[in-house]
């Protein structure tokens, strides 16, 4: 079944400048309760990879120590392949850039369910220039989809018994490329805004350091 962009999602207010989203796919709304763990990595290193997009190249420093899941779970991604050919379908200045579910023409990649339990509580925040995972209203429910903040956003950090949104890495090197990419002209498309007028295109994710 294709996911329905009109099915209702988690939405957040950005008070300052707009109101923003940071959601997955309607369509895991309802998708089975599988947790996934990711393969199991050890490393002597913080695993570093490069985005290359048509807006220039973004490199990310994951952070295994405080997120083991997530950044496993990205890496199992990458190993895959998966992201090469997605867009970045979601940008709202001021807040965020988001990537990982959509290709070209905002049609949804299709892929087993591999849901990736929260973890938010490990101490790092959404400050500019750090990568979280999107979710649906169900803290477990991260998968592929991530975010780069371009503010500081402390609303999505771990409250008291309230989960946030897991940073699992951050920028370390194309800062001028999530700018671009944040500045770019955006436009409503099949009731999802914030989409690129022009689609921004992630031709591939490469792991810098193999452990």
């Amino acid at each position: 079944m294709k996911p329905s962009f009109m099915s209702s999602t988690l939405r957040l207010c950005v008070t300052s400048l707009a109101w923003a989203a940071l959601a997955l796919s309607p369509g895991h709304a309802g998708a089975a309760e599988q947790r996934s763990q990711g393969t199991a990595r050890v490393f002597s290193e913080n695993p570093r990879v490069l985005i290359e997009t048509t807006q220039g190249d973004i490199e990310i420093e994951l952070l295994p120590k405080f997120a083991p899941k997530h950044v496993n779970n990205f890496l199992d991604l990458v190993e895959q392949e998966f992201y090469s050919g997605l867009i970045f379908h979601r940008v709202i200045p001021n807040f965020m850039i988001q990537a990982g579910g959509y290709e070209v023409g905002v049609q949804y990649r299709e892929h087993d369910d591999n849901m990736v339990p929260n973890e938010s509580y490990n101490g790092l925040k959404n400050k500019r220039f750090s990568v979280a995972a999107a979710r649906t209203d169900d803290p477990d429910s991260a998968d592929t989809q991530f975010y780069i903040n371009v503010v500081d956003n402390p609303f999505l950090d771990a409250q008291p018994n309230e989960p946030g949104y897991t940073v699992f890495g951050r920028v370390i090197d194309g800062f001028d490329a999530v700018e671009r990419i944040e500045l770019t002209d955006t436009h409503l498309r099949m009731g999802m805004a914030g989409v690129p007028e022009q689609p921004i295109v992630i031709s591939a994710v490469k792991l810098l350091n193999p452990q």
